[in-house]
Parts: structure tokens; C-alpha cells; sequence
């Protein structure tokens, strides 16, 4: 069923989309998905199987579905199998059968082969896109009347006269930086429904607004994150094993930063090869995409990229906080889902499987209730919540170091999390260091020949795309602190922790010295709105479209 616009005179809206005052234009329906990822997807096609008749639209910034979906990805495939028991008869384009699971602790120039831990083990898993997965998940859901609209970009939310969500505003398209119209200008419509699921993912800017609004972190920890970036190869003829996937730690990492990387050969001589980054990290002088280029010159990996080249590149936070960081996940009339919610299995280095399921349950739920009310109770009753508090010490253990984390990690295996306390998480913003009193580690570091040369030739990878005119969607509160106490304390940590050189210090023959904001290099990662220690950068979002574009990430 065909939602009909109207105009819309009485809702309100936070933030404003627009400084324009005039009526928008509005549709109806009833549930309202905001991201077409694994979460929202699933969500969407177990509604309708649920409920035929209900009218559900997820509408997803991207240009076209998956554009800005990055994982690793390896995927534990029960939720799929629950959600559409036919999909091996037609499966996503890119999808390989584990074959083999190796894991390494690397030096400088040594590569130690050890036994994978057991949350690492994946016979039966499968190798993906997860780009691909999401692209292959739109025309099932579309199949069943779910109306998905790519392009299309929450600017803001709606609420009612009793302050419960109503819906989204759609951001306006041909606006110019300085708040002009272009020829070509086009006003945002306002979504509007009783129920609106955030499905937006790792830090979505809806999410964070609605957990700071309705103050759903304050029985929890502070959420923690990691930086993922990835790139896809194709090797030359001949080297790819499908189905074989590396998990590494070590090198190049210093004994106080948790990470490590991931290596998944796919079919056709294609390699998924990246390095993730715990952003509680405490030099500020570390680069994430440094060392994942480091990675890359180590015996173990520079021989396997030799004579290849890279087909697609992109980097995205990853949501790391788990059991004792989820906030509530019910608000009046909206509900949070997926990563939004943070429900990833970091020990795994996991997290499609439980966005699905945690989607379809939602479903479930809104289908038996039509009400937000009783889902924060209902995920944590469920199987999702379980997994997630069993491995619910690991990843703060590392807190104190490689070597406790370790250790630690593998109390918490034998005992499957059955430890009578929980650690604690911090914010990542917090952790950093300043310059003062603090000595950078030695990185013993290599000369890098392997492509890309630099961060503006990965950001030609992501095939990023913002119109140069538009708004700047990295918004700082004080650009006056990045030049006097950010420079003076932490040396201006932005400008090394974003993957894509979006932020640069510059000296103006005028004015002296001022932030650069590159905003058309933005890969959308979230890294900046997490790890800045002054909490003054927030991410919103560009005009509909804008942005990567992933190809098979």
C-alpha cells in the first residue's frame, strides 16, 4: 500500500532540517526503519512476514543499498536461515564457505601460528559482503511490499505534543554552503509513524540524539568503540585459497592498544584484508590507518598483495562496548536496534548475526504489541543479550594491557562468563593522553611501498562523493580550541585518527593558523564524533546520497 503525502503543519522537529518555514510535504506509514543494514533489513522482512498488511518503509542514506555497508565480514549464518530458509537456492553474489581458520601473533618480521580462540573458530560461517548481503536483502524485503527509499537522509527527527517520537525529516537536497539554494533545490518531506526503529548503526546521529534526549545510557557504561578499515584486493592469479580466514595480533601495535587484523579470501582471487583499532587507544600520535598499511608490509601479508592491486577501500567505527554499555533500547514511540543499539560480539569480531536477530525479534515484538514499550525487557531476556553477557569481560580486560587482556580473556573462556563481576568501560575520548608528561612509544615502523601511497588515494577507493557546496556535515563547536589548547596538548590528534585527511591545520596569510575541514573526503566512519578529547566535533548527516560508495566491502 502506497503511503500518500500530505502537508504536514503540526509536527515538531529537532533539529531543524532546514532554516525554511514552510509547509513540507508528508507521508504516512506505520513503522519507520531508519537504515537499510542487516538490522533493518531483517527487521523489515520479518514485520511484513508477520503481519502482511502493515505499511513499513526503511529509508537509507546511501545512493543506492550496501553503498555505505562495511564489515569484514564473516557471518554465522542461523539468523539467515531463520529469516529466509530458502536463501542457499539463490545466494548473495559474494558468499564462500569457511574452509580453514588460522590465527598468528606477529613480530617486527616473525609471524607465530597458534591455535584460534575458540570464539574465532568458523566452520559452518561464511565469507561475505556484507555490501552484497545488504543488496541481496532489499528485493526480499521489497518482495513482501516493504517500500525502501535509498538517497534518502534523516536530517531530524519528529515528536508529538506528549515529546514521543513521530517520525524523520528528510534533509533538504540543493542547499549551498552558505545556506543558499542551488538551481535544483528540492525541500525534505517528513516521514511520519506511530513507531520508529533506528537501525542506523555504529554512532548513528539519530541514535545518539535519542539516547541523550531521553537519557537512555544513564544505568549504563559509557559506549566504547574500534575503528575498522578495510580494503579489498584482487590477488594475483593464483594466490587466493577461498574460504581461508587469518586473524592476527601483535604487531604493529604497541602493548597498550587493542587490535589486530582480519585476512578472508574470498572467491576469484579476491582478498577482504583489514586492521581494527580499539579508539580507547592513548598516544596522540597514533595513526589506525597507519598501522593497517604497516600490516600490510609484514612477511606474513606483503607476498600475498604483491603483484595485486585494490578494487574498493573504506573505513567505519565499530561499536565494542557490548553487555554492560547497551543503553535502554525502548524510548516513547522509537526503538533501537543493531549496532545502534551495540549489540556486536567483539571476541567474535561479530556482529551481522546479532543484528538480524536482534532485527527479527523487534519485529516480533512490534508485531505482538504494535508498541515500543516491553522491547528493552524482551532483547534482554533473549538470546542476543546472553551471548552478549557471556563475553562480557574480555574486551575491558585489555584495559590494562595486552598481557592482562589476555589472561583474562582466557579466564573468562574457560569459565564462559560466569566471573561474579563485570568490568567496567570508559570513554574512549577519555583514555587519550596529553603530549605533557606522556613519551610516544617507539614504533619500529617500515618503508611502505604497497598501495595506497597516502589517505586521499584510499578515500579514491571509497569512491566518496560529497557535493563540495553543500553544508559541512562535521560540525565544531570551537574551532578556537583546535588551534590553542587541542594543538598545545594533544598536538591535534584529528588530524591522524581520521582514516580519510578530512581534518588538517593550515596557516592562513590572514588569520594565522585555523582548521581545514575536507569535508568532501568523509568516509562516514564516526571516528572524529568518538575519539575527539574535547567532544566538540558532532557528525550529521549529508545531503541524501552523499558519501561512499563500497564497492563488495
Amino acid at each position: 500500500m502506497i503511503a500518500r503525502a500530505r502537508k504536514n503543519q503540526d509536527t515538531v522537529r529537532f533539529p531543524a532540517p532546514s532554516q525554511i518555514m514552510s509547509e513540507r510535504e508528508f507521508m504516512e506509514y506505520d513503522v519507520i526503519t531508519v537504515g537499510a543494514g542487516p538490522a533493518g533489513l531483517a527487521f523489515a522482512i520479518r514485520l511484513k512476514q508477520l503481519k502482511p498488511d502493515i505499511r513499513v518503509c526503511v529509508i537509507e542514506k546511501a545512493s543506492v543499498v550496501g553503498a555505505q555497508i562495511l564489515s569484514g565480514a564473516v557471518i554465522e549464518p542461523e539468523p539467515l536461515n531463520e529469516l529466509l530458509p530458502e536463501w542457499g537456492k539463490n545466494p548473495p553474489p559474494i558468499c564462500v564457505p569457511v574452509s580453514k581458520d588460522e590465527f598468528y601473533w606477529l613480530g617486527k618480521e616473525k609471524a607465530t601460528k597458534l591455535p584460534p580462540p575458540p570464539q574465532m573458530h568458523n566452520h559452518g560461517n561464511f565469507i561475505v559482503s556484507l555490501g552484497a548481503l545488504c543488496a541481496w536483502l532489499a528485493p526480499q524485503a521489497e518482495a513482501l511490499g516493504v517500500e525502501i527509499y535509498p538517497g534518502f537522509a534523516a536530517a531530524g527527527l519528529l515528536f508529538d505534543d506528549n515529546g514521543a517520537v513521530a517520525g524523520v525529516s528528510i534533509g533538504d537536497m540543493g542547499v549551498a554552503k552558505d545556506g543558499s539554494h542551488h538551481a535544483g533545490y528540492t525541500q525534505g518531506i517528513d516521514i511520519k509513524a506511530p513507531l520508529t526503529v533506528l537501525a542506523e548503526g555504529c554512532r548513528g546521529h539519530l541514535s545518539k540524539q535519542l539516547i541523550a534526549k531521553y537519557e537512555l545510557d544513564k544505568d549504563s557504561d559509557p559506549q566504547t568503540y574500534g575503528i575498522g578499515i578495510k580494503e579489498l584486493w584482487q590477488l594475483a592469479p593464483g594466490k587466493g585459497e577461498p574460504g581461508k580466514v587469518v586473524h592476527t595480533l601483535g604487531w604493529p601495535l604497541d602493548n597498550a592498544i587493542y587490535g589486530g587484523s582480519f585476512i578472508y579470501h574470498l572467491d576469484k582471487d579476491r582478498l577482504a584484508i583489514g586492521f581494527v583499532t580499539g579508539l580507547d587507544y592513548p598516544d596522540p600520535m597514533f595513526s589506525p590507518f597507519e598501522a593497517f598499511q604497516q600490516l600490510k608490509h609484514h612477511p606474513l601479508v606483503k607476498p600475498l598483495l604483491e603483484g595485486g592491486s585494490i578494487l574498493s577501500a573504506g573505513a567505519r567505527a565499530i561499536v565494542e562496548g557490548g553487555y554492560q554499555s547497551l543503553p535502554k533500547v525502548e524510548m516513547p514511540g522509537a526503538l533501537l536496534i543493531g549496532d545502534a543499539a551495540g549489540t556486536l560480539n567483539v571476541p567474535k569480531i561479530k556482529g551481522t548475526h546479532q543484528a538480524m536477530r536482534g532485527g527479527m525479534l523487534a519485529a516480533e515484538h512490534i508485531a505482538a504489541t504494535n508498541q515500543s514499550a516491553g522491547w528493552d525487557a524482551k532483547l534482554r531476556g533473549s538470546k542476543v543479550m546472553r551471548e552478549l553477557k557471556k563475553v562480557r569481560n574480555i574486551r575491558p580486560g585489555f584495559n590494562k594491557g595486552l598481557l592482562p587482556g589476555l589472561l583474562n580473556a582466557g579466564w573468562e573462556t574457560i569459565t564462559a562468563g560466569l566471573s561474579p563481576w563485570t568490568l567496567k568501560n570508559h570513554a574512549d575520548w577519555s583514555s587519550l593522553h596529553k603530549l605533557q608528561g606522556y613519551e610516544s612509544p617507539k614504533r619500529d615502523y617500515v618503508a611502505r611501498d604497497l598501495p595506497p601511497r597516502d589517505r586521499l588515494a584510499s578515500v579514491y577507493y571509497a569512491a566518496t562523493a560529497h557535493d563540495e557546496d553543500q553544508p559541512v556535515h562535521l560540525h565544531v563547536s570551537d574551532t578556537n580550541i583546535c588551534i590553542t589548547r587541542c594543538a598545545e596538548e594533544y598536538d591535534n590528534p584529528c588530524t591522524r585518527f581520521c582514516p580519510a585527511g578530512v581534518y588538517e591545520i593550515v596557516q592562513d596569510a590572514v588569520n594565522g593558523k585555523r582548521l581545514q575541514i575536507n569535508a568532501a573526503n568523509c568516509v562516514h566512519c564516526k571516528t572524529c564524533d568518538i575519539k575527539d578529547p574535547y567532544q566538540i566535533i558532532d557528525w550529521v548527516t549529508p545531503e541524501g546520497g552523499s558519501g561512499p560508495n563500497y564497492q563488495n566491502l
